[in-house]
């Protein structure tokens, strides 16, 4: 039987739902194109972070000031700074170049949490080729004046930000702390965003006991944090028109197959290539093609949603009865040993 994985992201026609994620795998045209050959439908390349952006500022700044009061000649020997002389510059050719060598969409990212120069830098991005941008929203509020709804207008007002400035699908990667997740998506849907990625994996930092000091830890993701983006995407499925991407924890094929069920038009990988290799996404294919076959499942279409909120047997297993029974089978379990 012929397995159709071919599937619609961000109104992107791709081959499977297999997309690698950002990671040191997508920052080199080499690395990029073995994983196109390995068979991943799309690859996210790694962001430009708004600290990267400001960092450039200031240096050019500095050079623009340093001793210009003091020499007149210094106000017209230093030439205009173009967009080339940059570090994001670098970053943006890169879009550029990976767009000419793949046949692949290239998805452009952004990192952080303040509108700033983003609405440029952006549309630089789909000026260079980028098939689609994602906004990976990178903020942790820490003043206590700081309410829910001010955390969502920032995010509301990035988006749109972004949004006036491109034409290119956008996709918005946010975290999972949020109040109400079903009504920050739908925020970020009215305000331009034509998909979410579930969920951005924020850094934890940890506490040195000998420097005193906190210490950013980077840990790749472990396989039971699928269970979050799928859980959520079940319940969005079917109450937003938004696409639906998955991330964290995607480690195998049976996981790619149960997000797809939940409703995902994509499932993103990063940390499965890095300790496999990226040959171990044509794996994931064959092995999510032999699923498919056993359960009798002709296309990606066809089963996608099936067990959504609004579809699955047991709508409720997904909110409070899901932890109910959980209490209830460890209490079994325990008592058996």
């Amino acid at each position: 039987m012929s397995i159709d994985l071919t599937t619609k992201y961000l109104g992107l026609e791709l081959k499977n739902p297999l997309v690698a994620s950002a990671s040191p795998l997508t920052g080199s045209v080499e690395s990029l194109l073995r994983l196109q050959e390995a068979g991943v439908s799309a690859v996210v390349l790694p962001s430009l972070f708004e600290e990267q952006i400001e960092h450039n500022q200031n240096q050019v700044h500095q050079l623009y000031n340093y001793q210009a009061d003091s020499f007149a000649e210094a106000l017209s020997y230093f030439p205009e700074l173009g967009l080339d002389d940059s570090d994001p510059a670098k970053h943006i050719g890169r879009v550029a170049e990976a767009k000419q060598q793949l046949e692949i969409p290239v998805i452009a990212s952004l990192n952080g949490h303040t509108d700033g120069g983003w609405a440029r830098y952006s549309k630089w991005m789909e000026d260079n080729g980028a098939d689609a941008l994602e906004l990976n929203i990178y903020f942790v509020p820490t003043d206590c004046e700081m309410s829910g709804e001010d955390v969502a207008r920032r995010y509301e007002d990035l988006v749109g930000s972004v949004r006036n400035a491109v034409s290119i699908p956008l996709a918005v990667k946010i975290g999972s702390q949020f109040t109400s997740i079903p009504s920050m998506v739908r925020r970020l849907m009215l305000a331009g965003a034509d998909g979410v990625v579930l969920f951005n994996r924020f850094l934890e930092p940890d506490l040195d006991l000998t420097t005193l000091k906190y210490q950013p830890d980077l840990v790749l993701s472990a396989e039971h944090e699928m269970r979050l983006p799928l859980r959520w995407i079940a319940i969005l499925r079917d109450q937003l028109t938004l696409s639906l991407a998955a991330t964290s924890g995607v480690h195998h094929a049976h996981d790619l197959a149960k997000l797809i069920l939940a409703g995902a038009d994509v499932a993103m990988v990063a940390t499965t290539l890095l300790r496999r290799g990226v040959g171990y996404a044509t794996v994931m294919l064959d092995e999510l093609r032999t699923l498919f076959e056993e359960y009798e499942f002709e296309s990606v279409s066809q089963v996608k949603g099936s067990m959504s909120m609004a579809n699955c047997p047991d709508p409720s297993t997904l909110g409070r009865a899901n932890y109910m029974q959980a209490l209830i089978d460890y209490t079994a379990d325990f008592n058996r040993a």
